[in-house]
C-alpha cells in the first residue's frame, strides 16, 4: 500500500510517554493519508457527493484543531475528525453517498458559521446534519436541549448512524486531552443517549444492525476501561 493510501502513522506522529517503553500518539491515523484514501475512493466508485463534501468540509475546517493532549505539542488539524469517521464508516461496507457526505459536514454547520440554508448539498444530506447540529431554543436548559436534540436523531437512521459514529471516535481520543470529570461526564452522556441508538437502529433501522454492533462494541469497551482507571 503506498503513502497516499496508507492511514497509519509514522514515527514524527508519536511522542515518549511518561511509562518507560510507552509512546503515545498525537493522532490515531493522520488526515492528508486519511484524504487521499477518501479522494481515491470516492473517484473510484463514483461517490460525488462524498467527493465534493471533502473538498467543502476541507475549506470550511481550515484553520480548526482538535483538541490537543497533555502529552503532545503537535497540532492536529480538526479534519482528522471527520476524516477518520468517513474512513471508519467505508470500512463497515457504507457505501451510500448521501451517508458518507453527512459524516464529513456533520459538524460544519456547527463550528464553522455557515448556516443550513447556505449548505450547497441535497436535501437529504442537509436534512441529517441539521439534524446532528446541537442547538438550544430560548429559555431551554442545556439539558431540556439535549434530550430533544437526541430525541430528533432518533428519527433518522442516518443521523443515528453519525452520531454513533462520531462518538465511537471522540471516545477514542478523550484520554488524551479530557479531565478526568470531562470524561465522566462524557461517559454519563454516552450511556444516557448515544448506546440507546443502538436499540432504535436495531428496532427501527435494521439495514444498519452490524454497524450499531461495531460501534457498541468499541464504545462500551473504552468507556467501561477508562472507568476502571479513573475509579477511585
Amino acid at each position: 500500500m503506498d503513502r497516499e493510501t496508507n492511514l497509519f502513522l509514522s514515527n514524527s506522529d508519536m511522542t515518549t510517554g511518561r511509562a518507560e517503553g510507552l509512546s503515545i500518539r498525537s493522532r490515531l491515523f493522520h488526515e492528508e493519508n486519511m484524504y487521499c484514501r477518501m479522494k481515491q475512493t470516492a473517484l473510484a466508485e463514483g461517490l460525488n457527493a462524498t467527493g465534493r463534501a471533502l473538498r467543502y468540509m476541507r475549506e470550511r475546517h481550515a484553520g480548526q484543531l482538535r483538541k490537543q493532549g497533555r502529552y503532545t505539542t503537535d497540532q492536529v488539524a480538526y479534519i482528522n475528525h471527520p476524516l477518520m469517521m468517513a474512513c471508519q464508516a467505508h470500512a463497515f461496507g457504507i457505501r451510500d453517498d448521501y451517508l458518507l457526505a453527512a459524516i464529513l459536514l456533520h459538524d460544519v454547520v456547527e463550528d464553522t458559521g455557515v448556516s443550513l440554508e447556505e449548505l450547497p448539498f441535497e436535501k437529504e444530506i442537509c436534512t441529517v446534519v441539521g439534524l446532528l447540529t446541537f442547538k438550544a431554543a430560548d429559555g431551554m436548559t442545556k439539558e431540556e436541549a439535549k434530550a430533544n436534540y437526541y430525541e430528533a436523531i432518533r428519527s433518522n437512521g442516518k443521523a443515528c448512524v453519525v452520531k454513533l459514529i462520531d462518538r465511537c471516535n471522540n471516545v477514542s481520543t478523550m484520554a488524551a486531552s479530557f479531565s478526568r470529570k470531562r470524561m465522566s461526564e462524557y461517559i454519563s452522556e454516552t450511556e444516557q443517549y448515544v448506546l440507546p441508538l443502538t436499540d432504535v437502529i436495531e428496532t427501527k433501522y435494521p439495514q444498519y444492525e452490524d454497524i450499531a454492533f461495531l460501534t457498541k462494541y468499541h464504545i462500551v469497551s473504552v468507556l467501561e476501561t477508562i472507568k476502571n482507571l479513573i475509579a477511585d
